[in-house]
């Protein structure tokens, strides 16, 4: 069976589409490459994939409409897992109109693609971000997300929103996943734990924002990547038993469902980072700053719709994740 990645040359797209070829299908992936972070990890990432005769690729922007309407002409797919975005909440405040461009154009494509051509399935990314202002832990998809604190949290909440009149209005079976700080070998360099690690082995001073006061909910990424294939053949149904005078903002009437991803274990940001300074063999050296605009204090995932429907729960410790990540870093970045 062909399943269309996008974004299969980004973190969560590579190891995806990896697992995917290793189960057999047949990928379509797709990416712009652009310089949000190194190019050249991308091509690195894409390298291990191109040996697989399964695997095709097409670098290709969601914005451009016409290339992105032609592959679905060209190919059957009957699903498409949308992974392509602009990422950041920190850069959504510099360069808001990438957002536009990526995260709502480049889905309303992706969404009349699946529309003309009759696609079965579609999983798109959203994001922990979108529970913004809510302080109601830990954060569950039954909570309302109309207060989001960046741009990038709007654009995916816009994404979740715009995915429920397609199902509605063209009865798309349409998926939405709330990542909750994805990390693991291969990541990006923008993240937090990347730049940390990336810092403390160089001896350089890392920024510990909010004074250190900070909880997430860190999750491994073959944990994601299990979720994601679980999902595959488990397409929202229609539920006529759905309340519309005590709505649930996660399911619908509608073929629409939206689950939370993550570890539903939250660590302390200095307990993450004193297990990187074992892992490392250094100590870090810290400077402590104001909590940055459009950030939130912590992040706790509710799994529990998504251990009910298909039976996930993550198995990756902290500690075993990062022992990964540090180990494919020293290697990748040839600090042995």
């Amino acid at each position: 069976m062909n399943i269309l990645v996008t974004g299969t040359a980004g973190f969560i797209g590579f190891h995806l589409t990896r697992r995917l070829l290793a189960e057999g299908f047949h990928v379509i992936g797709i990416d712009n490459m652009n310089g949000y972070y190194d190019v050249q990890l991308k091509k690195d990432r894409l390298k291990l994939l191109e040996g697989n005769a399964h695997f095709e690729f097409y670098q290709l922007d969601l914005s451009d409409r016409d290339r992105l309407y032609q592959l679905f002409e060209d190919k059957s797919i009957p699903i498409v897992i949308n992974l392509a975005a602009q990422a950041g909440v920190r850069y959504s405040l510099s360069n808001p109109h990438s957002y536009v461009t990526s995260n709502l154009v480049g889905f309303v494509n992706i969404l009349e693609a699946c529309r003309h051509y009759s696609v079965g399935h579609l999983i798109y990314a959203s994001s922990s971000s979108v529970y913004g202002a809510n302080i109601l832990i830990p954060f569950s998809t039954k909570h309302s997300v109309d207060h989001p604190v960046s741009l990038y949290a709007a654009s995916k909440k816009a994404n979740e929103l715009m995915a429920h009149t397609y199902s509605h209005l063209f009865q798309i079976p349409t998926t939405g996943l709330r990542f909750f700080t994805v990390y693991g070998p291969w990541g990006r360099p923008d993240m937090a734990y990347y730049s940390f690690t990336k810092d403390i082995i160089e001896e350089n001073t890392i920024k510990v924002f909010n004074n250190g006061d900070m909880r997430r909910d860190f999750t491994y990424i073959d944990d994601i990547v299990e979720g994601i294939v679980r999902l595959l053949d488990q397409p929202p149904k229609y539920n006529s038993e759905w309340d519309r005078v005590n709505p649930d903002p996660s399911s619908s009437y509608a073929p629409y469902k939206v689950y939370n991803i993550g570890n539903n274990n939250p660590v302390k940001l200095m307990d993450f980072i004193n297990v990187l300074e074992k892992l490392i063999g250094k100590k870090a050296k810290m400077e402590f700053l104001p909590m940055q605009a459009g950030d939130v204090k912590e992040t706790y995932a509710d799994i529990t719709d998504l251990n009910k429907d298909v039976g996930f729960y993550p198995t990756t410790s902290i500690e075993e994740g990062l022992a990964e990540f540090v180990r494919w870093y020293k290697l990748y970045s040839n600090k042995l």
